[in-house]
């Protein structure tokens, strides 16, 4: 997942019409850092209930940023009474309350006979190993994915994705009895073409390239980044999670394991694969967004599938909640540029160049952007999920949650106890994050600097827009310009025009790549969503092992990216989800020892089956 280019557009979120909304301003952007406690520490003997419960709300977002290492605003109407007298939890995972409204598992009916036989298919022995071994021959292409990239065709380093499709063509010879499309050399779209055409189709996406392993990690890893390898439980390397799992999952089971079972859609599927999702997806996604676009128009699928939220049981075994993601934080790289005069070091004034860039990234850095809970919002709507549906939730907490929906004073008291359970991860999922990542200035140690730089990383929370972010970091800067007499190019817009006699800041979208928060999915009754809600409940309570009480599905705000970002113009109904539980997956993504558990990602086969005959069933 990337957390630099982004598509702009102005798009409404729509709040999910089940939740209780406020009218209040919403937006989103960007990758995270994994879980920072375990299940078994969230509960370790001698913690409060509190304590435990506020360990579980930390788990229960960081599950959504597994998958990332990186990481638009609205007035939503609303009402804060609509909820006051539902019931008030416990619930059993098993009733619905309109706190966190569930779908009913969902199971194909006219395919159930199909659906039957794919899951022998899917536990046999000689198949899953079959599996395995595709998998991991797809890890050992390295399609790695930099930011520095030319043009394709012209950058020799795009030439890997050339071995990664004649692997693909090689494993998954029935793929080619589909249309198959190249966009832009080495984004692949597949189309299975229904029998219906008046049916809008559905869209599946995943990602071929895979984050850089750095060579000096290279030692750390139990197998080699780039081996593949299987040793019973674990299948090893770069791009086993993020996102080669998914490509082959869709390749396999829902081509070829399908083609096979002679099935025959109604609907018609698509397929997209981008190829540096990682990087900025220009290339790839943002390529053949255009391209299907052009071919189905404004929103004209019925719905996207791509990698995005986990399932987890972070209130304990008794209750498994699915969290797919219905909405992304925003984006914005800030360049901060002063400029000074030069001369010689030995006669230097008080403060250089570089000095007075430290000055504002100091302020900046003191003058964070504020966390909100925002009711409406996804980190609110995921909060009134687990108070419902967590057997382990106290109940001065789940009061509180509750409370809050016409409680400005329980809202605020709500806010207070997330934020104080884990302040930066908590602070990533409820505000505008910025972080100065690089800095540059200065060519030689006896000449002044002329001009210096940095590059500041933001990525905006629902209630905010990438206005609103502008606005704040020219305030703070502001007043230090003043302080030092510089004059300031906030934007486009000239402040402090009086000044100037010390220099001269100037403040731009570093790359042209800002965006606003994302739409937010449609959760209605009669969305596609319910689709997706029941297919994970029925994938995971008919799965081998299964001994929880019930299943629970939380929609959630990602703070990562993925290629959806392109694709916004193509449908309202974006799911970001990919069928794995936390335990498999080793390590992370993107970082040392990326392993996925070979049966867990069986599962996600199982999932992306049932997906595709419910949608070509009921959707």
């Amino acid at each position: 997942m990337d957390p630099s280019a982004q598509l702009s557009t102005e798009k409404m979120p729509i709040l999910p019409s089940h939740f209780p909304t406020q009218n209040a301003i919403l937006s989103d952007k960007g990758g995270g850092p994994g879980p920072e406690m375990s299940a078994q520490k969230m509960n370790r003997p001698g913690s409060s209930p509190v304590i435990r419960a506020l360990r579980a709300i930390v788990f229960f977002f960081a599950v959504l940023a597994i998958p990332y290492i990186r990481w638009g605003s609205e007035t939503v109407p609303g009402d804060r009474t609509s909820h006051r007298h539902a019931k008030l939890g416990p619930v059993s995972p098993n009733e619905t309350s309109e706190y966190c409204p569930q779908a009913e598992p969902l199971l194909p009916i006219k395919y159930a006979g199909l659906a039957k036989r794919l899951d022998a298919i899917y536990a046999d022995e000689e198949f899953k190993l079959a599996a395995y071994k595709r998998l991991s021959g797809a890890v050992q292409v390295p399609t790695e994915s930099y930011d520095d990239l030319g043009l394709v065709g012209i950058d020799p380093r795009w030439d890997t994705f050339g071995k990664l499709h004649e692997y693909l063509e090689e494993v998954f010879p029935k793929v080619q009895t589909l249309e198959v499309v190249k966009v832009n050399t080495y984004g692949i779209v597949l189309r299975w073409q229904g029998s219906d055409p008046s049916l809008l189709p559905v869209l599946l996406a995943a990602h071929q390239d895979v984050v850089p392993v750095e060579p000096s990690t290279a030692k750390d890893w139990k197998h080699s980044p780039y081996s593949g390898h299987y040793d019973g439980t674990w299948i090893w390397g770069r791009g086993s999670c993020d996102d080669k799992s998914d490509l082959t999952a869709s390749l396999w089971h829902a081509i070829t394991a399908l083609i096979e079972q002679d099935f025959k859609p109604t609907r018609t599927f698509v397929w997209a694969f981008g190829f540096d999702e990682e990087a900025s997806g220009s290339e790839g996604a943002g390529h053949i967004a255009a391209f299907l676009e052009n071919e189905y128009g404004t929103n004209g699928f019925a719905a996207l599938l791509d990698e995005g939220g986990y399932y987890s049981a972070p209130y304990g075994p008794a209750v498994i909640f699915g969290m797919p993601s219905i909405a992304e934080k925003g984006y914005l790289d800030v360049r901060i540029e002063v400029s000074t005069a030069g001369g010689h070091s030995s006669v230097p004034p008080p403060h250089t160049a570089i000095g007075l860039l430290s000055a504002l990234l100091v302020e900046l850095e003191a003058h964070p952007h504020t966390p909100a809970l925002v009711r409406g919002g996804s980190p609110y709507n995921t909060i009134l999920c687990g108070a419902t549906y967590g057997p382990s939730f106290p109940e001065p907490l789940r009061q509180l949650a509750f409370q809050a929906p016409h409680s400005d004073a329980a809202l605020d008291a709500l806010r207070d106890a997330v934020l104080a359970a884990n302040p930066r991860l908590l602070g990533a999922v409820l505000g505008t994050t910025q972080a100065a990542d690089v800095v540059a200035g200065g060519v030689k140690v006896n000449a002044l600097p002329e001009l210096a730089s940095a590059l500041v990383n933001h990525r905006i929370a629902q209630h905010e827009r990438v206005a609103d972010v502008q606005a704040h970091i020219a305030g703070v800067v502001l007043p230090v310009a003043r302080r030092f007499n510089l004059s300031v190019d906030a934007f486009g817009e000239q402040l402090n025009v009086d000044g100037g006699g010390g220099g001269h800041v100037r403040m731009t979208d570093a790359f042209g790549t800002a965006l606003e928060p994302s739409p937010v999915t449609p959760t209605g009754k009669e969305d596609p969503y319910h689709v997706l809600a029941g297919t994970i409940k029925a994938t995971l309570e008919s799965a081998v092992g299964y001994n929880a009480s019930g299943v629970v599905v939380a929609p959630q705000l990602i703070l990562g990216n993925t290629d959806t970002r392109y694709y916004w113009n193509l449908t309202k109904h974006i799911f970001r989800y990919r069928h794995l539980g936390e335990k498999d997956v080793f390590n992370g993504a993107h970082t040392v020892n990326e392993a996925i558990r070979a049966q867990g990602w069986i599962e996600t086969i199982r999932f992306l089956t049932k997906f595709i005959l419910n949608c070509d069933e009921h959707l």
